[in-house]
């Protein structure tokens, strides 16, 4: 395998590798001991494929407009009751493989920030936006309360993170369906200033925005994610 990659590279070709499994159910970096049994993260591009780092060029995140999580861990943004079952249904949000319903929740700055960093992360895409559509504000998560200290990185002692209380911002929301959109000058401009807030605070340009479950339903920010 890493020999025929590494050849294709050599030749000046495109190769798209593409994880399975969100980043915090990685081995090492996941919230142990809520994980699985390999590296969900960037690395395991070169321990499965056996090429080195150098091969890597841009690194896309794919990131929900929101948090869900399959199974037991630490989940400091969880939204229960009548509210979750609604965006559970409207993002269809089960287990491929189980259909165990997900755990459903607000975004979490600081725990993306630390997925980005771990990954190297040069631009995002983010999906699922027009399952918020109906909110009058978004919750997002900017730090935690541990102990009733404030923190602003994800606590690296498992027992604390599972203490962890959401510190949240609000955001206005937009109450207008984006469903199906796919030009980014149709969204409303709740919704523009939801993804502003998102790259703002993480750092990391937005290169494409899905809107629906069809191929159509996407918003292509950047024309060409290798750009830099």
């Amino acid at each position: 395998m890493g020999p025929e990659i590494l050849r294709l590279l050599a030749n000046g070709k495109r190769v798209l590798f593409e994880g399975a499994q969100g980043a915090l159910l990685d081995l090492d970096y996941g919230t142990y001991p809520y994980v699985t049994s390999s590296h969900t993260t960037i690395g395991g591009i070169f321990i499965g494929l056996g090429i080195p780092p150098s091969s890597l060029g841009t690194a896309i995140g794919v990131v929900k407009a929101y948090m869900t999580r399959v199974g037991s861990g630490p989940f400091p943004t969880e939204i229960n009751g009548k509210l979750a079952d609604t965006l559970r249904e409207k993002g269809r949000e089960y287990g491929s493989v189980t259909g165990r319903p997900r755990r459903v929740g607000w975004l979490d700055l600081a725990n993306l920030r630390r997925v980005i960093n771990i990954n190297g992360t040069d631009k995002l895409a983010i999906t699922k936006l027009d399952v918020l559509d109906e909110l009058d504000e978004i919750p997002v998560c900017e730090s935690y309360e541990v102990d009733g200290a404030k923190v602003s990185d994800v606590p690296s002692n498992h027992p604390d993170f599972c203490k962890a209380r959401p510190i949240y911002s609000k955001i206005k929301g937009w109450r207008q369906s984006t469903a199906g959109m796919n030009k980014i000058d149709r969204l409303p401009k709740n919704a523009r200033a939801y993804l502003d807030y998102i790259s703002e605070k993480t750092g990391v340009p937005i290169w494409l925005i899905s809107t629906g479950y069809s191929r159509e339903d996407t918003i292509f920010v950047d024309a060409d994610p290798f750009s830099s």
